[in-house]
Formats: structure tokens, C-alpha cells, sequence
């Protein structure tokens, strides 16, 4: 019997407290939607969403020192569950329509196009496949807009033509902010443009500094000191009444050269009866040739043991990695990996021929283990007329109720 490993993997808690129940929530709290209102949040006329790529809830608990303003907002609050995998196509795709991934399709940073024999890959759109055929869904911005509610999107120049955004954050006005500053100035102004407004402001370089230098490097330590100051002052230039949330998309931990289990190595089984290798190092579909699926399976649990969770596509959707079990889109489950590989600890099954740049970060993330799935739900609420400042809070605002169900250990309070 394959070794497997020493614990079982934080399946996302869909329906609860994950990324698309934050998006529908705050939507309903602007719309008066209390049925929809699965996290309980306070009914208000402007929210700002502050996404912050990277910032699992495991990170900001282990520096507090280096992010005080998020640090004290965390205090009484607890996580919400990304998604898988917990990589930024799908957790933005999850936030951005407020869907589960066995809905909206966007199921990881590689998957594969169906019929074709090649790879998607979320952050590097092919110009011959629509994004809109692609997630054909209606996007949070999308509702916000049917519904009164004026929707505006900040993040970085580069990004409003993307595929990413055109399949899972369109229906926005989209705003470009390449700076720090540019990116709280922004998001400030366009919250005190309208009394019904949803602005969801997006900053991915701690993200990119995980990547790089690693989330146990001085300079991740020294871009959430950065991140932390953006946070206050959008909280500080909020209009009277306006709620800031801040989450993120993922966390993130540090692979070592020593847990890089390598599939293009040159004694790797890893990819016999393999025709293609998708999502990443931290969160692989491995996709089969025909009739091979079985023994792919056997051979990467033998391999990676008590490395990984491994699945078959069938036992990942019954499990709920993708989504409640029983709430899958046959179409998209054909981009679900034949087998389904999540990583745990800190191990990584990378591709060095295939994938050199990937293959040589240091921070990764995509899987089942709690500092990639948790992510933190931290709200300042302002309720003095001309903006807040650090101590203008009237009460920290109401968190997500308890699951019923709760299917991870609360981590302890700061």
C-alpha cells in the first residue's frame, strides 16, 4: 500500500466561508440580499474589496510585526477557505463571480482545452480562445451592475484586456494603478463617486516577491510593511459609512531543493501514460492517454506517497475539492485532470525541461494544506463623517458565522 500523507487536506468549506461565498455576501450586503448573505455582513451603501495575491492567513499571523494596521484588524477575525486550487486564475475567477471552480471552470493555472490535446493557461490567454465562451458565466461586476450598484475594478494598467479579467472580472470600470499610491488614490476617489458603490482594488507584488525571494525572505517581509500602509490609508480615506474588506487569493510556503520532486528528471516515471501535464507545482492535473488513467494514478501515488493527496478526477469531484460534491458542470469537468495531485508539506512536483521558470521559485502554492488555503477576512468600518483614521472604528465589523460544518481547526486568536 502507497505511503499517503500524515494529515488530510483542508477541503475548501464551499457554500460557508470561501472566496465565492465573501463575493456574493458583499453583494448581497449592498443589495439588501439578506438570503444571500451567507457571511452575515453588515447591509452598507459602499464597500471597497481589497485583494491582496499572496497574503495567506498563516503569513499575516506568523509577521505581525511587519503589518500592524492588518495585524489588529485580525485580531477577532478568522479565515475563509480559497478554493482549489488555490492559485490567482481560480481563487480571482471564484472572487470575481462568485462561483465555486466546478462552476466557473477557470480550474487552475494549466488545465486542458478539451478535444484539443494542449494546454490553457489562465494568466497567458491563447489569442484563438474567447474567455467569454471560455466562463460564460456573469461576473460579480457584471450583477453589481444590473442591480444599481456601480462596479469599479483597480489594479495594475496592463490587466483590463487580459483574458483573465475578460472571463471572470468584466462588467467593471476598470482603473490602471501601478503604484502604491496611485492604487490607494484611486480606489479612494472611486468610492466617494457614488452612495451604492462596490470597488474591488487588486495588488499582486507580495505575491511576486514570494515567488522570488520566498515568504521567509526579508523582502516579503519588507513588501507586506508596504502592503500594510496601503491597507490603512484606503481605510483611512473611506467615505462615511463604507466598509474595507481585505483578503487574498492564496497563501503561500517555501520549497526548499531538497522537496522539488522533479517530473523531467532523468530516472522520473512520473510521466509514463502521460499526454499532458497541467497545473503547477503545487497543484498538478495530470491527463492521461486513453485508457491509461488507472495506472498514471498507482504510479503517482507510489511515487509521491506521502508527498501528495492524489485523486482521480472522480474522487477529487466526490471529495469536494472543486466544489460540493454534486455541483459540477459537465462541461468543465473535462478539464479536470485525469488524476488530481495536491502537494503536501512543502513538497513540489516541478518540470524543469518543461517549466524552467516556474520550476525555480521559491515560493509556491496551489494546494490543500492550511497556509495555502487560508485566507484572511479582516473589515474596517468608517463611521466618522470627514474619513477614518486608525482609532476611528465604531466596533469591528461582524465576521462570517461559524460553518456548521467547519472542516479545518480555527487557528488561534493574535
Amino acid at each position: 500500500m502507497a505511503r499517503e500523507p500524515r494529515h488530510s487536506p483542508i477541503v475548501p468549506s464551499y457554500g460557508e466561508s470561501s472566496l465565492a461565498d465573501l463575493s456574493n455576501s458583499i453583494l448581497a450586503s449592498l443589495t439588501g440580499n439578506a438570503a444571500a448573505n451567507v457571511l452575515g455582513l453588515p447591509e452598507t451603501g459602499r464597500v471597497c474589496l481589497l485583494v491582496i495575491d499572496g497574503l495567506g492567513f498563516e503569513l499575516l499571523r506568523a509577521h505581525q510585526a511587519a503589518a500592524s494596521f492588518l495585524a489588529e484588524l485580525a485580531f477577532n477575525s478568522r479565515p475563509l477557505t480559497a478554493g482549489f486550487p488555490s492559485t490567482t486564475v481560480t481563487s480571482m475567477s471564484s472572487l470575481g463571480t462568485g462561483l465555486v471552480p466546478s462552476v466557473h471552470g477557470m480550474l487552475g493555472y494549466q488545465v486542458a482545452v478539451p478535444g484539443a490535446g494542449r494546454l490553457l493557461n489562465g494568466l497567458k490567454w491563447p489569442d484563438d480562445i474567447d474567455p467569454e465562451a471560455w466562463q460564460p458565466q456573469p461576473t460579480l461586476f457584471e450583477r453589481a451592475a444590473a442591480a444599481g450598484v456601480d462596479a469599479v475594478h483597480v489594479g495594475p494598467s496592463a490587466f483590463p484586456k487580459t483574458g483573465l479579467t475578460r472571463a471572470a472580472l468584466r462588467g467593471s470600470q476598470y482603473r490602471g494603478a501601478d503604484s502604491l499610491g496611485t492604487l490607494a488614490a484611486l480606489t479612494a476617489a472611486a468610492l466617494a463617486e457614488s452612495d451604492r458603490t462596490l470597488v474591488v482594488a487588486y495588488h499582486g507584488d507580495l505575491d511576486a516577491a514570494g515567488h522570488r525571494y520566498g515568504v521567509s525572505s526579508q523582502a516579503w517581509e519588507f513588501q507586506l510593511a508596504h502592503v500594510d500602509r496601503l491597507a490603512e490609508q484606503i481605510a483611512s480615506s473611506l467615505p462615511y459609512g463604507s466598509v474595507l474588506y481585505v483578503t487574498a487569493d492564496h497563501g503561500m510556503v517555501d520549497v526548499g531543493l531538497d522537496d522539488r520532486i522533479d517530473v523531467d528528471g532523468p530516472t522520473s516515471i512520473l510521466r509514463d501514460g502521460v499526454a499532458l501535464l497541467g497545473g503547477e507545482a503545487r497543484a498538478r492535473h495530470v491527463y492521461a492517454h486513453q485508457g491509461a488513467a488507472a495506472d498514471v494514478a498507482a504510479t503517482w501515488r507510489e511515487v509521491l506517497g506521502e508527498h501528495a493527496w492524489v485523486a482521480s478526477r472522480k474522487e477529487a469531484i466526490k471529495d469536494g475539492w472543486f466544489g460540493p460534491p454534486g455541483v459540477v458542470d459537465e462541461a468543465m469537468s473535462a478539464r479536470i485532470g485525469d488524476v488530481v495531485a495536491a502537494c503536501a508539506g512543502n513538497s513540489a512536483v516541478i518540470a524543469s525541461k518543461a517549466e524552467p521558470r516556474e520550476s525555480a521559485l521559491i515560493g509556491m502554492h496551489g494546494s490543500l494544506t492550511p497556509a495555502e488555503q487560508l485566507v484572511p477576512l479582516l473589515a474596517f468600518n468608517a463611521r466618522l463623517t470627514h474619513g477614518v483614521s486608525r482609532g476611528g472604528v465604531d466596533g469591528p465589523v461582524p465576521g462570517p458565522a461559524q460553518p456548521t460544518r467547519p472542516r479545518y481547526p480555527r487557528p488561534g486568536a493574535f
